[in-house]
């Protein structure tokens, strides 16, 4: 069964100072299953984020669909539904780990994480244990847990990142490049807690240079240079 259906998708961005149009993704369509991990690869300045970016709703797209099979609200148009939906999906159904970390202003580490779990109705006691067990996973120190995260390094942040996101066990999972800014230990960390999501039953798409860290995690690949799946 599909959880994902895109649907004639393509994004284009205006730039009022050059008074252009710059085309970015361009006619992309494909389904994921359930269970299904699909790795994005392609050229640099192709698309590949502007795809997930149009699925977690950062970006409306220009024209198609994408079409989200939900637990809260059915069938449900990505596209089209109303921000309140969007925030609903984002907190209960799913997650987006990006390269960049975004907080809330004053949130420590371990808050940040907790927060994730907050927001799906966990308490507090549980949320901070979970949240504890995930930053300890990804190794990330624990004098760092109470601080601010502006000063980490951007491995840190993207340790921070990652275990926010799949503290949460999202039914839907958006990776883009998670394990760019990672040493090798820490992406099989990455590696090992992503095929565990996977046994469980999420759903992900993942843009992936590191084409080793692909090997035996997703089930198919899109090259969106050559708008083909390998």
């Amino acid at each position: 069964m599909s959880i994902l259906e895109i649907q004639g998708l393509a994004k284009n961005f205006y730039l009022h100072h050059a008074n252009r149009d710059i085309h970015s993704c361009q006619n992309i369509d494909f389904v994921l299953e359930e269970g299904e991990f699909i790795g994005i690869v392609g050229r640099s300045g192709a698309g590949k984020s502007t795809i997930l970016k149009c699925i977690h709703r950062t970006y409306l797209p220009t024209e198609g669909d994408i079409v989200y099979e939900s637990l809260a609200y059915g069938r449900i148009s990505l596209a089209h539904a109303s921000e309140r939906e969007i925030l609903y999906l984002r907190n209960h159904e799913i997650g987006y780990v990006s390269q960049f970390l975004s907080i809330m202003p004053r949130t420590t580490a371990k808050e940040h994480v907790m927060q994730a779990l907050l927001e799906t109705g966990h308490d507090s006691s549980t949320a901070r244990e979970k949240a504890e067990e995930m930053l300890g996973y990804f190794r990330l120190p624990e004098d760092l847990w109470d601080i601010y995260p502006n000063t980490f390094s951007g491995g840190e942040r993207l340790r921070l990142n990652l275990a926010h996101t799949m503290v949460k066990n999202p039914r839907l999972m958006l990776l883009d490049e998670p394990t760019a800014s990672l040493d090798n230990k820490t992406k099989i960390l990455v590696k090992d807690m992503l095929l565990k999501l996977k046994q469980q039953g999420t759903s992900m798409i993942g843009i992936f240079h590191d084409l080793e860290f692909m090997d035996g995690l997703c089930d198919r690949v899109f090259n969106i240079s050559e708008g083909t799946f390998a």
